[in-house]
């Protein structure tokens, strides 16, 4: 491995987007028949490295070589036909169309111009027994989950020849089943001689899988060593540039008789949330835990208006307020940062500025007219704030990274502080910096008097940052914990409501599947 030649090699690659530099003269040798990833913070540039070598963008300067070279490619179509293709995180099948149509798209077998699906059907059984990628060939892709989608994916990437496969944060919404799966497949595909090009930020399974990594920080390469010759601790030092010191910031005290920020009475809906009771105080976070299906995320929806409840009452700061819709929640001092910043949170195709004003636009009008020259000032205060990078109001919120999009989420409702904040899941698909700055971000805004109720399926993260923590079981709230002084072993104890040793549960995760245990 150390003496082949590259397969894919980058010399002095830069590349900006709307003046910022997202790459500055990367070098990087990738061997042939290897797993080579690539890490770094949110915005370091690794995704917009994956997308360069597998043509869905081109470069300002600098050379691309594959197999020694030059290259310029001018469409992922023409990467193809070099062998190199990637599995974006947003999937790209046709949603209409069953699997085996979409695995053999552009590579049917033919006879007299018809399609000869029985040597398909022959040809997708040897595929998934080869690769023991476990799904149905007559199944509707939009009916499958995400992990399905992408071994069609991945199948497809095998059918049409990639020698190269770059994957772009493959198991960002993954469970650990299904990671697992996929972890299992990279190493198969490496074993048949594939390249993978692995972007990720989950640091622990780069080290399982990967044979080298390449860690970038502010588009520049710090360094390119053999995963066997380092730990998470010195990746983590490489992103940032300095070490980890601690992971969750500090608490601060909040007094038992600190006035309310929200309250919530009796508040259900058919089939989905019973009776429930919970009390938020002025700088207080509040975790909500529990399994998946359990009625976490039902609840914070409920309260912002975003799905409807048939009974109860919800007060905030004191006084009861009729909540309908998100903009009675808005103009009642509530925020939300949903789970799904892509599909609920953000427009993706508006700007940095657009999405951090949307919500609060009517303050920046004057006679219907917004205020642009105060808007400008207004939105680079927040983008400040959150260390947006590329701190670039007018560019996209497509164009920025997952962290980044993230910070974009929090900002839209930074504008205007609000009383009362949502979270759901705040740090899924986002680095380790990025994780502590957000943490950071709700323990200042809990400082501030902001009342915090959180939902995660990371149990490390309800613990280190609440203050007391809420289990929901069954659509309704089955204990409350003082975060203090309970345990992973307590929480999980409520979530399942047995009366198990709670060692017995030592290797569950709140999403409901087995993780390894320590």
């Amino acid at each position: 491995m150390q003496t082949a030649e590259p397969i894919v090699q980058t010399r002095a690659i830069s590349k900006s987007f709307g003046g910022a530099q997202a790459l500055v003269d990367v070098d990087v040798a990738i061997a042939p028949g290897t797993v080579h990833a690539l890490v770094g913070e949110n915005g370091a540039g690794k995704s917009t490295l994956g997308k360069l070598i597998a043509g869905v963008l081109r470069p300002d300067d600098g050379e691309l070589l594959v197999s020694g070279e030059s290259v310029s490619y001018a469409s992922p179509h023409h990467a193809l036909l070099d062998g190199i293709t990637a599995l974006q995180q947003e999937i790209a099948l046709v949603p209409k169309r069953t699997v085996i149509e979409n695995v053999f798209l552009g590579r049917e077998t033919r006879r007299l111009g018809v399609v000869d699906r029985g040597d398909l059907r022959r040809r997708f059984e040897a595929l998934r027994e080869q690769f023991d990628l476990g799904v149905d060939p007559d199944a509707i892709v939009e009916s499958l989950r995400l992990a399905d989608q992408q071994k069609v994916e991945v199948l497809r990437a095998i059918v049409r020849d990639a020698r190269v496969i770059v994957l772009d944060e493959p198991t960002a919404m993954l469970t650990a089943d299904e990671t697992a799966t996929l972890l299992a497949t990279v190493a198969r595909l490496r074993e048949q001689g594939k390249t993978i090009v692995y972007v990720s930020h989950f640091l622990e399974e780069v080290l399982e899988i990967a044979d080298a990594v390449t860690v970038l920080r502010n588009g520049r390469v710090v360094k390119t060593m053999p995963t066997a010759e380092t730990t998470v601790e010195a990746l983590v030092e490489a992103m940032l540039g300095r070490a980890l010191a601690q992971t969750y910031p500090s608490r601060s005290a909040v007094s038992g008789d600190a006035p309310l920020a929200l309250r919530v009475a009796g508040l259900g809906r058919a089939g989905e949330l019973d009776d429930i009771d919970l009390e938020v105080r002025a700088g207080e976070i509040v975790g909500l835990a529990g399994l998946v299906g359990s009625g976490r995320s039902e609840v914070l929806r409920a309260i912002f208006g975003a799905d409807p409840h048939d009974s109860g009452r919800i007060e905030i700061a004191g006084e009861q307020v009729r909540i309908r819709s998100p903009r009675d929640a808005i103009d009642a001092g509530l925020a939300l940062v949903p789970e799904s910043r892509k599909d609920e949170g953000l427009h993706m195709r508006l700007s940095i500025a657009d999405n951090v004003t949307l919500a609060r636009i009517a303050d920046l009008c004057n006679g219907g007219v917004v205020r642009r020259g105060r808007e400008a000032g207004e939105v680079d205060d927040v983008l400040e704030r959150l260390d947006v990078r590329p701190r670039a109001p007018k560019l996209t919120v497509d164009g920025l990274s997952g962290g980044n999009q993230q910070k974009v989420l929090f900002g839209k409702w930074l504008f205007r502080t609000p009383r009362v904040l949502l979270v759901d899941e705040p740090t899924r698909g986002v680095d380790v910096g990025a994780k502590f700055a957000i943490y950071e971000l709700i323990a200042d805004l809990a400082r501030s008097g902001v009342g915090v109720l959180m939902v995660s399926s990371e149990l490390e993260e309800v613990l280190g940052l609440a203050h007391r923590i809420a289990v929901m079981r069954d659509g309704r709230i089955a204990t409350v914990l003082d975060a203090a002084t309970a345990g992973e072993d307590d929480v999980m104890h409520a979530a399942f409501g047995t009366g198990h040793d709670p060692a017995d549960l030592s290797g569950v995760s709140l999403n409901g599947n087995q993780k390894e245990t320590p």
